[in-house]
């Protein structure tokens, strides 16, 4: 052992020994703790102490002299948890060749377990001379110390009283998911108690849990909660894979978020609740060559990132975002795939949603199916038991379909077709009758089921459900960039006037839009997401990208009118529709003897059909005496015979009722989205009989 002294006179002095180069991070044992920090191409680096009490006072500033394969390594006796740290590492500044070495900058450790402060922005913490005036003044290294304004990471002890917390384990196929904000969601809660409001603890409480069972969510997939800067209430901007955004804790920022996300992921799983986490794995919070050095980029910038090849000065963007994290590179690669570890067995989630994930599979020249990263989940005996959901586009590829087997997706397909089929618009009924059966021409023929397609009409980006049939334009103005953000193209229609308005008949209509989405989206095959509030019909005001707006613009309004209480009502009610009926959400697809197309007359529909621009109006049959499956506990999966008939058309249409078997069959209704009801009080149709189906809604009935 060896007494270490800080280079700054009056400084502590600390005992010291060599430690291990892993696991990497900070990592306390009861006795003190051992830090681990990958850096390849660096010649120097630093571990500095801050006081706890005063964070913009350093206390020690420790050269690290112990190198193992590029890691910078000690062990430090007697720290204990809530101890302030960051690190300063040394090397070239050559921007030109991709180095932004500036030990000037103190930067949080990529494995910090918790950070200390919000990440907001001050200048200091730019690693360049942000004061000149040149074009080029990233190539210009700043003399400025970033360690008083900086945040710390702070050293966690990860002991926690788990009792017998047991994984809800939903099978994908009887998942109904929930994307939700975890302060949006609970901060105008008018029951809650105030102080947890907009927390994790407030997601955590009775009230919230109350409300999720009843809408019938089995799953909540949470908005970003990986630390990140405070420019983004969304929370795409990560700077922290380990770190919970500190922010949302009620219990304070030295740690005591990480205890306090915990117990909410505690308590949603002893009411069955799953959580799933939105990760950002693609991009970091420090931008292009002219943003903050928070970490990676003075850590070593040439491993973390994609950059240009010749222009290594310059980023590879593929994320919109500045920057793209370089998961070719094996640490790097180690980095995320030690997050989303930590995730499972630490934090004991059930999941994640990757943002932007083409991104993840790309090298620097290209994007493919089989990456390193890709493989390495594939193999990983953690990951297998978890849900692994890819956003498969990125800003310059869109890669529907084409994730692995173990992997479901965001079906951006059917949220378009489905989008276009209600609108009204021609030429979407073949597209729309595959989407409905869980998309079996993007996910049947490589070992997936209907339930990998991860089916939306709405996701934070865009407009809310209430909003996609209230407004014709995107209103961003409140964003602050003059409407030039957010998407053009949102297949919106808004029933005859733009935004609120008096006419009952325009009313009426978006009403009944409403209950056609959400019975389309929850009758169909696959899993359903749910957008938090769309349950409720909560607008933006049609704002279609409120990323920056942590305001009532994003917040779960829970001052409800009749109409919005209706619509929770007639919500809640499909979701139990849909678990009490296994025949809506198969682990199988449909073979072509279980269902079929029928027209308006009652024959079968042909390709002609399905193909001509002016069908607006698909009824689609489902015969149960021919499935053979059974559910999870080894139950038959019933034989219901259903028929379910979707009128985009904007008149009624008569249709006649299928005779089903050698006896005259009887239908029932069983959702009726034009009076907002499921299971209603109906008098029995004889098949064989016509059965007026209102424009622009949607019934299914079943045989009785």
């Amino acid at each position: 052992m060896s007494k270490r002294t800080s280079e700054a006179s009056g400084q502590e002095t600390v005992q010291s020994k060599p430690g291990k180069p892993y696991p990497l991070g900070a990592t306390y044992d009861g006795e003190g703790v051992n830090f681990a920090l990958f850096s390849e191409n660096s010649t120097a680096a630093f571990l500095c102490l801050y006081d706890s009490a005063d964070p913009s006072r350093e206390t020690a500033r420790i050269p690290l002299t112990e190198r193992t394969e590029l890691v910078w390594h000690i062990y430090l006796d007697g720290l204990q948890p809530g101890q302030l740290y960051g690190y300063r590492v040394d090397g070239e500044y050559d921007p030109k060749s991709g180095y932004f070495f500036n030990p000037n900058k103190l930067l949080l450790d990529p494995y910090a377990r918790a950070i200390n402060a919000p990440v907001n922005h001050d200048d200091s913490w730019l690693g360049y001379d942000y004061k000149s005036t040149s074009d080029e003044r990233y190539l210009i290294l700043s003399k400025e110390d970033s360690g008083p304004t900086m945040p710390k990471s702070v050293i966690v002890d990860s002991a926690f009283d788990w009792d017998d917390d047991q994984a809800p384990s939903v099978p994908l196929h009887r998942s109904v998911m929930y994307e939700m904000h975890v302060k949006g969601f609970s901060h105008l809660h008018p029951t809650m108690e105030e102080s947890i409001r907009g927390t994790y603890a407030g997601l955590g409480s009775q009230e919230s849990i109350d409300y999720l069972k009843k809408l019938g969510i089995t799953a909540v997939e949470l908005l970003p909660v990986h630390q990140f800067t405070d420019e983004s209430y969304w929370g795409y901007n990560s700077i922290g894979f380990f770190a919970p955004q500190n922010t949302y804790s009620s219990s304070g920022m030295a740690g005591q978020q990480v205890t306090e996300f915990k117990q909410m992921v505690k308590n949603l799983h002893k009411a069955g609740l799953e959580v799933i986490l939105d990760v950002v794995y693609n991009h970091t919070a420090e931008g292009n060559q002219f943003g903050p050095m928070l970490s990676f980029q003075g850590i070593d910038n040439r491993a973390y990132y994609h950059q240009v090849g010749d222009q290594p000065e310059y980023y590879m963007d593929y994320t919109g975002t500045g920057n793209t994290l370089n998961l070719s590179h094996p640490r790097v690669l180690q980095l995320v795939m030690d997050s989303l570890r930590y995730w499972v067995t630490e934090m004991h989630v059930d999941g994640f949603r990757f943002d932007l994930a083409a991104a993840l599979i790309r090298t620097d020249e290209e994007i493919g199916r089989v990456s390193s990263f890709l493989d390495t989940v594939a193999q990983d005996p953690i990951l297998a038991q978890v849900k692994l959901i890819a956003e498969p586009w990125d800003i310059q590829s869109y890669q529907v379909g084409n994730f692995p087997v173990r992997w479901s997706e965001w079906n951006g397909k059917f949220r378009d077709a489905l989008r276009g089929f209600w609108k009204g618009d021609d030429g979407q009924a073949a597209e729309t009758a595959l989407r409905v059966l869980g998309s079996p021409d993007l996910y049947a023929n490589d070992g997936r089921s209907p339930a990998n397609s991860v089916n939306l009409i709405t996701a934070h980006d865009g407009f809310t459900l209430n909003d996609l049939v209230s407004y014709n334009e995107k209103h961003n103005e409140a964003n602050g960039e003059d409407n030039n953000d957010g998407s053009n193209d949102n297949l919106s229609w808004n029933c005859g006037a733009e935004g609120p308005t008096d006419d009952e008949e325009i009313n009426a209509l978006r009403e009944r839009q409403k209950r056609n989405f959400l019975a389309t989206l929850l009758l169909s095959q696959g899993t359903p997401m749910i957008v938090m509030g769309d349950e409720c019909g909560r607008t933006q005001h049609g704002n279609n990208n409120g990323y920056n707006q942590d305001s009532e613009i994003s917040w779960m309004d829970w001052h409800w009118n009749e109409k919005q209480q209706a619509l929770f009502d007639f919500t809640s009610q499909l979701t139990a529709l849909r678990q009490e009926m296994p025949i809506l959400s198969r682990r199988k697809f449909f073979g072509n003897e279980q269902v079929n197309y029928v027209r308006p007359d009652g024959q079968e529909m042909t390709s002609d059909d399905l193909n001509n621009p002016g069908t607006h109006c698909l009824a689609l049959f489902i015969d149960g005496v021919r499935v053979t499956e059974q559910t999870e506990d080894g139950q038959d999966i019933g034989d219901e015979q259903l028929l379910w008939v979707m009128n985009a058309f904007w008149e009624d249409i008569p249709f006649m009722l299928p005779k089903i078997g050698r006896k005259q069959s009887t239908w029932e209704v069983v959702v009726d989205t034009f009076d907002g009801k499921v299971n209603p009080k109906t008098d029995p149709i004889k098949g064989g009989h016509e059965f007026t189906v209102p424009a622009r809604s949607s019934v299914l009935l079943r045989v009785k």
